[in-house]
């Protein structure tokens, strides 16, 4: 899949419709996306996010869930404080 919109830093949308909210984060890791970037979405066993967006070129990973759902508050702080 390609990057349709990226407009917002935290929303990106796919090319097959799909919209996903990334992870703050991750946010740092989709500074080097670009239109042509070949992303794929794989299930996520993470306790914050139902999914991941990996890049197909360098394989990075980020953490997503669809656009419109909401972070857990105590998972996201446990998350970036390393716990």
């Amino acid at each position: 899949m390609k990057i349709h919109a990226h407009a917002e830093s935290h929303i990106v949308e796919l090319d097959d419709g799909s919209c996903w909210q990334i992870f703050p984060g991750d946010l740092a890791t989709t500074l080097s996306w670009k239109p042509e970037t070949n992303l794929h979405l794989e299930p996520s066993s993470s306790r914050v996010s139902s999914h991941v967006l990996v890049n197909g070129t360098d394989h990075s990973r980020v953490r997503v869930i669809a656009a419109g759902e909401s972070w857990s508050d105590g998972e996201v702080k446990k998350v970036l404080k390393g716990e």
